[in-house]
């Protein structure tokens, strides 16, 4: 086998994640759709953490669970809004 065949290659999944440039939100619109937008957001970024650590079924996924991945993940702890969001993300992505 030659030896450029033997060399390890790296995929974008091996990089260390960036985030986006982030923009602003757009003006005008009325203060609970920023709110649910952010919510969604942080909902999102909880579900694929879990999903990545192994928490695959919405049961598996209680408050405290939610609470503790935020943590170390580095976000502010969820609401029971946003627990109650990120199982329903977590039943419905399957």
């Amino acid at each position: 086998m030659p030896a450029a065949a033997l060399t390890q290659t790296t995929l974008p999944i091996d990089l260390p994640y960036a985030p986006l440039q982030k923009r602003p939100l757009p003006a005008g619109r009325p203060r609970e759709w920023y709110i649910t937008h952010n919510r969604r957001l942080k909902a999102m970024r909880l579900a694929i953490a879990l999903l990545d650590s192994g928490v695959y079924m919405p049961n598996q996924a209680h408050n405290q669970r939610i609470r503790n991945t935020a943590e170390l993940i580095g976000i502010h702890p969820p609401s029971d809004t946003t627990c109650h969001m990120v199982r329903a993300l977590m039943r419905y992505s399957r």
